[in-house]
C-alpha cells in the first residue's frame, strides 16, 4: 500500500488477533505507532483485548497511558476492554476505579466488572455490583447472568444463584441458556449433589450440550464419582469426536474406574488416528517480553530457574506440600503427569519469581488445565513467598493468593 491509513493499519492488527497470532498483532501495533500514523479508539480497545490474551500487564498499562493521551479517556469501548482486562487478571482495585471514573457505561461496562469479581471468589460483591446495576435501571442480558450466576457458582452462593436463575424469565424475560444450566449444574456439584446436577441436565428443555456434560464430568472427578463421571465423559467424548483432549478425558475415566479394556480401546483409537497429546505450555510476561515454558523441557531451561524451582520445592515441603500422585485431570496424560517437578507452571512462576520485584504479581496464562501437583505447589508459593500468582488455564482464571485459591479447589 503507497499509504498507510488508520483503517488499513487497525484491519491487519485485527486480522492477526482474530487469527491468535497475538504476538505479532502486538508488534504490528509499534509498527503502526512507529510510523506516526493517528491511532484511534478502535486501536487502543484492540491492544488491550490483545493484552488480554497475552496476560501482558505493562502493554496493557502502555496502551491505557495512549488512550488518554490521544483524547480517548471518556472513551466508552476503550475503557470497557480496560475494566475487562484489569478485571480477568485480578486487578479489581484498579478495574473498579476506573469503571467508577467512566462517564457513560454500557451493559457491558457492567458484565466486565461483575465477572471480574466472580472469578477472583468475590461472589458478594458481584451480587451487589448486579443489585446496584438494576437499581440504576441497567437492563441485564444473557451474559449478565452468566456473569451473576457464575459468581455464585465459584463463591458457593447456592440459594442466590438459584433465586436469580429462576427469575431470569420471570422477572427479566431472559430465557436461561444452555450456558447458564451449566452454571448450576457446577453450583449444585460444587455441593456434591451429583444427583440432582444429572436431573437438571435429563430434564433441561433442550439437547444437553457439551459444556453441560463436562461441568457434569468435573463435579464426578471432584467427587470420585467415576461411574457417572464415565456417562458423562462419554457424551463429552461422543459429541466433540475429533477433539484430542476428549481421548484422554475418556482414557483416564476408564483407567480410575479400573475398566482396562475400555481404557485399552480408547489408546488404540488414539494411536490408530495419529493423535498424541501435546506437551502443556505456559507463557509469561516479565518486563514486556513473552517466556514460554514447556512441560518436561528441561533443556530449554536455564540452570538457575531448575535451581531456584528445587529451592522452592523445598521452602513449600515446610508449608506441608507433599507431591500429588494419581491426579490425573480431563486432559493430561499419565507422560506428563510423571514429569511433575518440571511442569511448565512451576518452571514460569519459578523464572518469574527470579526477574520480578517482590511486590509483582505474577500473571500465567496455561495451555492446559492446570493438574492438582502445580495447583496445590502455586498455593503454597505464595504462601511462602507473599506474592500473588493468577493463572489462567483451560478452565478458568485462578487467583492464588496467601495459600489459598480462587476456585476453590474445584476445577
Amino acid at each position: 500500500m503507497p499509504e498507510k491509513t488508520t483503517v488499513g493499519w487497525n484491519t491487519i492488527i485485527a486480522g492477526y488477533a482474530l487469527h491468535g497470532y497475538s504476538e505479532e498483532a502486538l508488534d504490528l501495533y509499534y509498527e503502526m505507532q512507529d510510523s506516526g500514523v493517528k491511532m484511534d479508539h478502535f486501536t487502543f480497545s484492540m491492544i488491550v483485548r490483545i493484552c488480554t490474551r497475552l496476560a501482558s500487564l505493562e502493554h496493557a498499562k502502555q496502551a491505557h497511558a495512549g488512550l488518554v493521551r490521544h483524547g480517548f479517556g471518556q472513551d466508552i469501548v476503550a475503557n470497557t476492554a480496560l475494566v475487562d482486562f484489569y478485571s480477568k487478571w485480578g486487578r479489581l482495585d484498579d478495574a473498579r476505579n476506573l469503571f467508577e471514573k467512566m462517564p457513560l457505561k454500557n451493559v457491558i461496562s457492567w458484565n466486565a466488572l461483575i465477572a471480574g469479581y466472580g472469578k477472583h471468589g468475590r461472589g458478594i460483591e458481584a451480587l451487589e455490583l448486579f443489585k446496584r446495576m438494576i437499581d440504576e435501571r441497567m437492563t441485564p442480558n444473557h451474559v449478565t447472568f452468566l456473569a451473576v450466576l457464575s459468581a455464585c457458582s465459584y463463591s458457593g452462593l447456592s440459594d442466590q444463584g438459584w433465586e436469580i436463575f429462576e427469575s431470569m424469565g420471570t422477572d427479566f424475560k431472559v430465557k436461561p441458556r444452555a450456558m447458564h444450566y451449566a452454571c448450576m449444574i457446577e453450583l449444585l456439584g460444587r455441593e456434591g449433589l451429583l444427583d440432582e446436577a444429572f436431573a437438571l441436565i435429563r430434564d433441561a428443555p433442550f439437547k444437553p450440550t457439551v459444556n453441560m456434560w463436562a461441568a457434569l464430568l468435573t463435579a464426578c472427578r471432584v467427587h470420585k464419582n467415576f461411574e457417572l463421571g464415565k456417562f458423562a465423559a462419554e457424551k463429552v467424548y461422543g459429541m466433540e469426536p475429533e477433539k484430542l483432549s476428549n481421548y484422554v478425558v475418556l482414557l483416564n475415566i476408564y483407567n480410575s474406574c479400573g475398566k482396562r479394556e475400555e481404557a485399552a480401546s480408547v489408546f488404540h483409537t488414539l494411536k490408530k488416528k495419529g493423535l498424541r497429546m501435546l506437551p502443556a505450555c505456559t507463557w509469561i510476561d516479565v518486563k514486556k517480553q513473552q517466556h514460554m515454558f514447556i512441560s518436561g523441557d528441561k533443556s530449554k531451561s536455564d540452570v538457575q530457574i531448575i535451581k531456584n524451582l528445587k529451592k522452592l520445592m523445598l521452602k513449600i515441603a515446610n508449608h506441608g506440600y507433599v507431591p500429588k500422585k494419581n491426579s490425573l485431570l480431563p486432559d493430561v496424560d499419565e507422560r506428563e503427569e510423571q514429569m511433575s517437578l518440571y511442569h511448565s507452571e512451576k518452571l514460569a512462576v519459578s523464572y518469574g519469581l527470579m526477574n520480578t520485584t517482590s511486590s509483582t504479581q505474577l500473571q500465567l496464562v496455561q495451555s492446559h488445565r492446570i493438574c492438582a501437583d502445580c495447583h496445590l505447589a502455586l498455593k503454597l508459593i505464595t504462601k511462602a513467598t507473599g506474592r500473588v500468582i493468577v493463572v489462567r488455564d483451560a478452565s478458568r482464571f485462578h487467583r492464588f493468593e496467601d495459600g489459598k485459591c480462587s476456585c476453590g479447589d474445584y476445577w
